[in-house]
């Protein structure tokens, strides 16, 4: 019964210290989820800077877990190089291991002040100051939890079980190391096993180079969550998060051998015993930082040789990171890049059916169905993800959230129009050898060309919020309008003069006049929001006061 007692008591205590650990990463997100992003991002551009940049980002989210997720899907976004990205992990591995440094000084005596001011904080209205009390609570649990993890180890400093286990770890390194992996591993923190290594030396149980042999393990289990996460990512993600798991890999087999040599020197400085674990683990990551460091482009190039590129193919989204739903203003940076790329989409699917009509040529139509599909998929990706942002976000954010979908759904919507109306029309057109009369076909093709150029000045607006080029815009749409009068005017007085061509491409003619029509109106819907907001926009078209409303 006592036995059971003792390991409820070191279970709950390490559960604690994840649950403090998950607090003040969500909390930090919470409260600099922005900084640290940019700050992560712009701060790659030198191999000193991005040591920098992992250090202090891991020590801000006491993950290095979160830090390689985040700097994997830079990579991936081709926003940092890869072999910065893998200094930005040394430099993350450094911050975890000066984390279990202060962690285990033992001033576990400030955790209940630590959780009064995070909870007076937490208490506050604004985002950033809950935040920033959830983080402090978290490390007042951290601290607490080290407290109790000493009251649970204290009976087992007798125990024959423990005795004869570690005993057996002592005499076999190599399986010591494997085990400390995997519970790394399993719990996604090489901190928190570090601190229970911690825990348990200050029993005076463990040998000096078991210490060493378990917190090797401890470093290479905390390499294995993030590659497990980008298992199924982008190639160039996995590159950076198993070349970081190789690196510590390598570094933990070179060092395996001489962990009692290790040890013992440890031992002989002027520290505490009780502290050799994480002075092992600060002398392990600096030693593997210095190492490495100058190796970084080597590896990043053997990675890209070792992980093929991915296939070309169906995608899904590139920028709907998870991990940003945190923080609104990222999630929808995020968001809005996502949905360029759909009107990007959207535009090679109009060049294609431009150079099929122009062409008289049904070959570049076989990209539309399947770009079509991909429109689909992603702006319901977009919707998604949008709606897992919650509703406390501010009026700004709430705002911009609603244009982002409309967007989408509009882009959305063109693709059906190019997919079910232009694609049939021009297939038509060709497939049955029909012509147009050149003043039609002239017509068509520049109104082809204008509506190609509103798209792209309707992508500059989405980004840009430009409240003049959205009017300008607005104005295009009435231009639009008239040109589709003018054209269908012409055609019927070539009708009435009895030109042949105009005669069986009449209902054509129309329809893609029509259709055009449509998508330009579609396009233009990105400027709505924009000029109701600047109060420029008007509920109805008809005249008022005798004045003529656009």
């Amino acid at each position: 019964m006592e036995s059971l007692t003792v390991m409820i008591n070191l279970f709950g205590a390490v559960a604690l210290l994840l649950f403090g650990l998950a607090q003040v990463r969500d909390g930090a997100t919470r409260a600099l989820g922005v900084r640290l992003r940019s700050g992560l991002a712009s701060g790659t551009r030198g191999a000193l800077r991005s040591f920098v940049s992992g250090f202090v980002a891991t020590i801000a989210l006491q993950s290095s877990t979160a830090t390689a997720l985040m700097i994997a899907s830079f990579v991936e976004r081709d926003l940092v190089a890869p072999a910065m990205a893998q200094i930005v992990l040394l430099g993350a591995n450094v911050g975890t291991a000066v984390t279990a440094w202060i962690v285990s000084t033992g001033i576990e005596w400030i955790s209940p002040l630590l959780i009064l001011v995070g909870i007076v904080f937490h208490r506050r209205a604004s985002g950033v100051a809950k935040g920033i009390g959830a983080a402090t609570i978290g490390v007042g649990l951290m601290l607490l939890s080290l407290h109790l993890l000493g009251l649970a180890t204290e009976p087992m400093r007798d125990s024959p079980a423990l005795g004869a286990f570690i005993r057996l770890l002592d005499n076999a390194w190599v399986v010591a190391l494997l085990f400390s992996a995997a519970l790394a591993a399993l719990s996604s923190s090489s901190l928190a096993v570090v601190i229970l290594i911690v825990s348990l030396a200050t029993t005076g149980a463990l040998s000096p180079g078991l210490t060493v042999a378990l917190v090797l393990g401890a470093n290479l289990g905390g390499a294995l969550p993030p590659v497990l996460s980008t298992l199924s990512g982008a190639a160039t993600a996995r590159r950076v998060t198993i070349g970081n798991l190789i690196v510590r890999g390598i570094g933990c087999v070179a060092v395996l051998p001489f962990a009692g040599s290790l040890g013992t020197l440890l031992m002989a400085l002027p520290f505490s015993p009780a502290t050799m674990p994480v002075d092992a683990h600060l002398a392990f990551n600096i030693l593997l930082a210095l190492l490495a460091w100058p190796l970084t482009p080597f590896l990043s190039r053997l990675m890209s040789r070792v992980i093929a590129n991915d296939p070309v193919g169906e995608e899904g989204p590139r920028f709907l990171d998870a991990q940003a739903l945190d923080t609104p203003v990222v999630a929808l940076a995020n968001a809005t890049r996502e949905v360029l790329g759909i009107g990007d989409l959207i535009e090679k699917m109009l060049i294609q059916c431009q150079k099929a009509f122009s062409g008289n040529d049904l070959a570049p139509l076989k990209e539309i169905a399947p770009l079509e599909k991909r429109v689909d998929r992603l702006q319901q990706e977009v919707k998604i993800y949008l709606s897992r942002l919650g509703r406390d976000m501010g009026t700004i954010n709430d705002r911009r959230s609603i244009a982002i979908i409309e967007y989408a759904i509009n882009l959305e919507h063109i693709g059906d129009v190019i997919e079910k109306g232009l694609v049939e029309q021009i297939n038509k057109k060709v497939s049955k050898g029909l012509a147009f009369s050149e003043d039609g076909f002239q017509e068509l093709r520049s109104l082809f060309e204008l509506t190609i150029d509103n798209l792209r000045v309707g992508q500059t607006i989405f980004v840009t919020g430009d409240a003049a080029l959205a009017r300008q815009l607005m104005e295009v749409k009435v231009n639009v309008r008239r040109l589709e009068k003018q054209s269908s005017g012409r055609h019927f007085e070539r009708l009435r003069d009895g030109r042949a061509e105009s005669l069986l491409t009449s209902s054509l003619h129309l329809d893609m006049l029509r259709d055009l029509k449509r998508i330009n109106a579609h396009i233009v819907s990105v400027a709505h929001p924009i000029l109701d907001e600047g109060g420029l926009l008007i509920e109805s078209r008809l005249r008022s006061g005798g004045q003529s409303e656009v």
